[in-house]
């Protein structure tokens, strides 16, 4: 009796104990549709953000300037080419006179200057009285006339003096072409060539004189250690005046590149090179990467095209009206 008791109580534990097992069991299709609901919208919120901080960028990279204001501030706009890079020296000379076409007027005798014709700066022409002078020997007057057409650069007479066949009395010069002579250092002596291009900047605001270089001394200057190099320039009007320095830029090589800006209109903004396209009546920073470059221009490898417009010169004005946008707009 007591066995079977025993027996019915063993099994009625067992039914238990299955029945608590069905009852926890975990409810494996539900699981997985909340954990993927979960990543879902994390993933939505994560890429409106993103949007949000590419648009607040670029709101801070475009200001509006109209086309008064870009004028008022001297802005300038070109268009983006190609270009030609040079690599360049820079070295100083001097404008003189052209020897080959200079010639010095002297006195054939000696004797007191009884009239004179032409002053300093006159120009003359070939065969026209300069002056005349009564010889000491004869007591006879003869004339001083021009051997050639050009200006008087020089007087070393005046009137009721004496004049002698030792001393130029004028200097006749045609300065329809100057020399423009440089100096270059030692140092860069090797790489200088007859014929290589130089452009002149006469310092008077004027726009620069291309030349070809068509002597090089054969000696140098042991006080400067540099040798003298020249170029004959054309005087066009009078511009060019001997005496007065000059600055000039020798081109030893040449390069085209298809894409290219002024470096005046390349600013940094956070750490970007950028160029302020136009746009409409907007300026975008648009950042790009630099290759070779000058004293003028500068390739754009990446970030240009051709035919874009952009801020070449004053390009800072652009900057700052764009950091003031962004100052505004963080308040």
């Amino acid at each position: 009796m007591n066995k079977s008791i025993t027996m019915v109580v063993a099994a009625l534990g067992v039914l238990a104990i299955g029945a608590g097992v069905f009852a926890y069991a975990p409810d494996k299709s539900a699981a997985p549709v909340a954990d993927t609901a979960g990543k879902s919208g994390h993933a939505e919120k994560g890429h409106s953000g993103k949007g949000h901080e590419d648009e607040g960028h670029a709101e801070e990279d475009v200001v509006e300037m109209t086309d008064a204001k870009v004028g008022a501030a001297g802005i300038v706009i070109l268009t983006v080419a190609g270009a030609t890079l040079h690599d360049t020296i820079v070295l100083n000379g001097i404008l003189t006179p052209n020897q080959e076409t200079l010639v010095q007027v002297t006195p054939r005798f000696p004797g007191v200057v009884r009239e004179i014709r032409k002053r300093l700066g006159d120009t003359v022409e070939k065969g026209e009285l300069l002056a005349r002078i009564e010889s000491n020997q004869s007591l006879t007057t003869y004339e001083m006339r021009a051997p050639i057409s050009g200006t008087v650069i020089d007087r070393q007479i005046s009137l009721g003096e004496y004049a002698s066949e030792q001393k130029p009395a004028f200097i006749v010069a045609d300065i329809s072409t100057v020399w423009v002579d440089l100096s270059v250092y030692k140092r860069d002596l090797p790489r200088v060539r007859l014929g290589d291009t130089v452009i002149i900047d006469v310092g008077d605001g004027g726009k620069p004189i291309e030349a070809q270089l068509s002597y090089m001394s054969p000696v140098g200057s042991s006080d400067t250690q540099s040798a003298l190099v020249r170029a004959v320039v054309a005087n066009d009007a009078g511009r060019l005046r001997a005496g007065l320095f000059v600055s000039a830029r020798l081109i030893l090589s040449a390069k085209q590149v298809p894409i290219a800006v002024k470096a005046s209109a390349i600013q940094s903004l956070e750490n970007r090179n950028v160029v302020f396209v136009r746009n409409g009546a907007k300026f975008e920073a648009r950042e790009i990467e630099i290759g070779g470059r000058d004293s003028e221009n500068v390739e754009v490898l990446f970030g240009l095209m051709a035919g874009d417009k952009y801020a070449a010169t004053n390009s800072f004005v652009v900057k700052a009206e764009m950091a003031k946008g962004a100052a505004s707009h963080d308040h």
